[in-house]
Parts: C-alpha cells; sequence; structure tokens
C-alpha cells in the first residue's frame, strides 16, 4: 500500500526523519512552551527553521498561513505539519503526542485534585482562577479584536456574533454566528487573494484528502445521529468534543464557549469546575486544547478519569488532522481565491465575538462578584498585557489574592 501511495504522490519525497526524532524534538518543546499559540510558533521557527533546518522560512510562513485558515488550534497544526514533512504521518502523530501529553497529564492530575476537594463555591483559591481567567480571556479578546477585526465592519460582525451567542446560548446559535460571519464576510469584505505563492513540501495525494475530508464530514454529521440513536455516554462526550473542535477559528482560546455550551448545561461539569479548570489551563505549557483533557477526567458521568480524559483529547483533536491532511493538495488554490479569504476574514470577526460573549457568561458572571474580585481581575490584566508577565505566574498569584481577598 506504501508503494502505491508514493506512485500516486501521496509522499512525493522520501522522508529526511524519523518519528523517534520528531517526538524528542516535540516533547522538549511540550514541556517548555509557555505563552500561547503565538508564542508557540516563536519557539517552532526557533526550533524548526533556524536550528534544525528542518524547512525554510517561506515553507515555514505557508504553513502557518494555511493553519490559521483551517478550524482548529493554529499552533498544533503547525507543529502536526512539520511532523508530517520530516517523518510522514507517524511523524505527524509523534509531534502532536509529544507536543500535548505535557500539559495534558498536567491538567489530568490537576482534576483529580479538583475532583477531591468536592464543591469548589467555597474554596478560596479555586475563586481566584476564576478571577484569572477573566483577565486571561479580556487580553484575548483584545488582541484579536486588533487583529481579526481591526475595521468597522468585522467589529461590528463581531458585536452582532456576540449579540447572538448571548440571545441564542446553546451550540446552535455560535454555529449560526460563525456561518453568518462567514456569508457577510463573502458579501462585504472582498480583498485581493496574496499573490506570493510558495509550493508546500507536503505532499497528500488528492484521493487521500478527499477521504480525509469525506472522513471528517461523516463524523461532523454522523455523531450526533449515533449519540441521539444510542444514548450512550461516551459517544455523546466524543460527538460534542469533536464539533468543538471542528468549529473553533481564531486561536485556542474560542475553545472555552464552544465547550461551555457542550458540557454545563447538561450537567456533565458544574460551572465552577470548568472555570477552575479554565484558569488552570493558562498555567502549562503546550496547546490550550488539552483543557478538554482536563474535562473528560473531571467528567461526572462515566467515561471519566483517565478514559474520559484520552476519549475528550482525541475527539477535539481528531478534526485537526482529518482537516489538516484533507486540505493540503488544495491550498495552492484556495488561497488564490478572493472568496475563500473573505469568508475566513468573516467567520475571524465573528469568532471575536464569541469570545467576547463568553467573557460576559460564564467568565465574568462567575469571577466577579464583589468589588475586591474586580481590583484583582484588573490588576492580572494589567500584569498580562502592559507588563508581559507570564500566564502561569498571573495565575498562581490569582489564586493567592483569591486566598488574601477571602481572609480580608
Amino acid at each position: 500500500m506504501a508503494t502505491d501511495d508514493v506512485a500516486r504522490g501521496d509522499v512525493q519525497t522520501p522522508s529526511p526523519g524519523n518519528a523517534a526524532e520528531v517526538l524528542a524534538a516535540f516533547t522538549r518543546l511540550g514541556l517548555i512552551s509557555f505563552g500561547g499559540p503565538i508564542a508557540h510558533l516563536g519557539y517552532f521557527r526557533e526550533e524548526f527553521v533556524a536550528r534544525r533546518q528542518w524547512l525554510d522560512d517561506h515553507t515555514y510562513a505557508d504553513l502557518v498561513a494555511l493553519c490559521q485558515f483551517l478550524p482548529g488550534p493554529a499552533s498544533s497544526q503547525v507543529g502536526i505539519s512539520i511532523g508530517l514533512f520530516r517523518a510522514g504521518y507517524l511523524g505527524a502523530f509523534a509531534a502532536w503526542l509529544g507536543f500535548t501529553l505535557p500539559s495534558a497529564i498536567a491538567l489530568v492530575l490537576f482534576a483529580y485534585g479538583v475532583s477531591a476537594l468536592g464543591d469548589l463555591s467555597d474554596v478560596d483559591w479555586i475563586h481566584g482562577l476564576k478571577v484569572a481567567a477573566v483577565a486571561v480571556v479580556a487580553q484575548a479578546v483584545l488582541g484579536m479584536m486588533r487583529t481579526l477585526a481591526p475595521d468597522r465592519e468585522r467589529a461590528t460582525l463581531a458585536v452582532a456574533a456576540a449579540a447572538i451567542v448571548l440571545l441564542v446560548p446553546t451550540a446552535w446559535g455560535q454555529i449560526g454566528a460563525i456561518v453568518l460571519g462567514g456569508l457577510i464576510g463573502v458579501w462585504r469584505l472582498r480583498a485581493e487573494a496574496p499573490v506570493n505563492q510558495v509550493s508546500l513540501p507536503l505532499n497528500v495525494g488528492y484521493a487521500t484528502a478527499v477521504a480525509f475530508l469525506v472522513l471528517f464530514f461523516a463524523l461532523l454529521v454522523g455523531l450526533p445521529v449515533l449519540a441521539a440513536a444510542t444514548q450512550a455516554q461516551g459517544i455523546k462526550l466524543f460527538d460534542a468534543f469533536y464539533r468543538a473542535g471542528s468549529l473553533v477559528f481564531g486561536g485556542g482560546h474560542v475553545v472555552l464557549p464552544l465547550l461551555q455550551a457542550s458540557v454545563v448545561p447538561p450537567g456533565w461539569v458544574s460551572n465552577d469546575t470548568f472555570l477552575a479548570g479554565y484558569g488552570a489551563a493558562q498555567a502549562v505549557p503546550g496547546p490550550l486544547f488539552t483543557f478538554a483533557a482536563y474535562l473528560g477526567a473531571v467528567m461526572g458521568p462515566q467515561p471519566n478519569g483517565w478514559a474520559g480524559a484520552a476519549l475528550c483529547l482525541v475527539a477535539v483533536f481528531l478534526p485537526s488532522f482529518l482537516l489538516l491532511f484533507g486540505a493540503l493538495p488544495f491550498w495552492g488554490e484556495l488561497r488564490r481565491r478572493p472568496a475563500a479569504q473573505a469568508a475566513l476574514r468573516g467567520v475571524n470577526a465573528a469568532v471575536v465575538g464569541l469570545l467576547l460573549a463568553a467573557l460576559y457568561n460564564p467568565v465574568w458572571t462567575a469571577g466577579i462578584l464583589n468589588a475586591g474580585d474586580f481590583a484583582l481581575a484588573t490588576a492580572a490584566f494589567l500584569l498580562l498585557y502592559m507588563w508581559q508577565t507570564p500566564p502561569w505566574l498571573v495565575v498562581l498569584l490569582c489564586a493567592m489574592g483569591g486566598a488574601v481577598l477571602a481572609g480580608v
């Protein structure tokens, strides 16, 4: 079968490395890559372009453009792409595993600690984590607004999307806001497509790519039907996290409202537990999507614990693999189409609105209960935005601040 793939052009060039080499490199980055997606891309460029020279700057820039175009965690998808280029499909999996596993394990251990505490409403340092989430999401909204909604049209679209999500607080409201953003983008946000083209060295055959895309859409449509027919909790979980991973445009923080709408209303996870984990996720390296492992572990109904963590982690990242492998052969043509670029601009503006809505509910409504909370959140935002303090340190300070405020 491998011979047939080579003959069809599925792997055009023999892989110059091996999966073990990829796993070692990405595991090291998974242990030290603090700072969020933009910082991750900087780590990747330094490691794989400047130091190891696995690819050049032009190829790396085009990889980043492709992964920002697709839904999903852009930095993780860039890492998967580098692994694919270096060591084929096994290298892609090794890159994901190495970069993801350290933070996933840390968050599962935190989930066991949270479960041992029981009711979190009276735990002062846990409330400090919820206050930290206010500052982190506020900074994300501001940064995304400047990048993805910098003009009147896109800012208006973002606010409209936030209103839709708040008025229709379900997954359908979020999907509707994203679809509306894409349609308005095609109508109002046309611009010239980039003219500089780079041929990506990630050669997935057209037939193979179509198979990946068919599988992606089959799961997106079929999982809800299967979950409703069987009522199996494991399938419901996989469906919820797969759908969230399929719809996240604009950065890892956008997974917050999508997952909150999936796990809190059914009672699988309490809102306090959800926000405590989200705050803790800022203090670990690696991709924010590993928050899914925490939710799977802390889940009320089974599967939970380590099994639930593995199920949710695979489900939320699986769309990234399928879409990335499915899009690679078509990227050169797609990026030349102004309509596709315009739709993406509209979708990105809409997801700013999703995060803006999440800043109000559940983040603000659960975290800011009095003047002391507001002062702590403002100080945390100042540290993040003006003093460029590492998020993990701000989270620790907020946890201590929550305990101090309770004593006062």
